[in-house]
């Protein structure tokens, strides 16, 4: 079965290296790697032309495709990456995340989407806690009302049912909420389910775009969660997470 991982670049020179290794020192032979870039100014391109000779070399089975050209932002670079997919599942890999060693293996076919557990590592890849938020026993699109449970590094989507489901471009900072709630909306219709591999597959970069812009990714995913859970709702959850967040600290 073929996996393929999605990663969107622009100027991630600093911290893009690791980002590849990580996909290098997947065991795993039926990875396709697409890698959309957004006409960086700095060295991410070459960097990212090295890799897919490096990777080529290797005869791992991999196989590594670049495109760089001016975009409309993120996830217009997704869709690009989506369009391309050859793989039975696809997965994004931000720029900076990293793949656990042992993230990519035989997944069951058939389902909507192939989910795990992710941890948080500095700018320096070193490990800084667990998630706080963790994936449930059986995850839907119900589930994303208590947050946003499995982050999209770790969620691998059915590729059929990603091309039928693109990002929405109105969004600029949480269109990933949207994106995964619809995907498993449009499973669940086909009768599909989804399987929970009770693994960390992702350590995810901390301070990513959506905590750069914090009052406006909250802003975004208010009135996402409002379109798919309805305003009672999405007001009770709001408040259910403020509240939380004074009981954290």
């Amino acid at each position: 079965m073929k996996i393929t991982l999605i990663t969107c670049t622009y100027n991630a020179e600093s911290v893009l290296q690791r980002t590849l290794d990580s996909v290098l020192r997947q065991p795993y032979a039926d990875i396709e790697h697409i890698i959309i870039d957004g006409a960086s100014s700095d060295s991410t391109v070459s960097i990212a032309e090295k890799y897919k000779t490096q990777s080529d070399t290797m005869h791992n089975g991999h196989t590594v495709t670049i495109q760089s050209e001016p975009d409309k932002g993120l996830y217009d670079a997704m869709n690009k990456g989506i369009g391309r997919a050859t793989g039975a599942y696809l997965c994004f890999l931000n720029a900076g995340d990293m793949l656990t060693d042992d993230a990519i293996r035989e997944f069951p076919s058939g389902h909507s989407v192939v989910y795990g557990e992710t941890d948080i590592v500095d700018d320096n890849g070193n490990f800084l806690r667990h998630r706080r938020l963790q994936a449930p026993e059986k995850l839907t699109w119900r589930s994303f009302r208590n947050g946003m449970l499995v982050c999209h590094q770790a969620f691998y989507a059915n590729t059929e049912l990603a091309k039928q489901t693109p990002y929405n471009l109105r969004y600029r900072i949480s269109g990933d909420v949207d994106w995964c709630i619809r995907i498993m909306k449009e499973g669940e219709k086909r009768g599909m389910t989804t399987w929970n591999t009770h693994r960390v597959l992702c350590r995810y970069l901390a301070g990513g775009m959506s905590v750069k812009n914090h009052r406006a990714s909250l802003l975004e995913r208010f009135h996402t969660m409002r379109e798919h859970y309805g305003i009672v709702t999405t007001v009770a959850m709001h408040a259910w997470f403020v509240i939380r967040g004074f009981i954290k600290k």
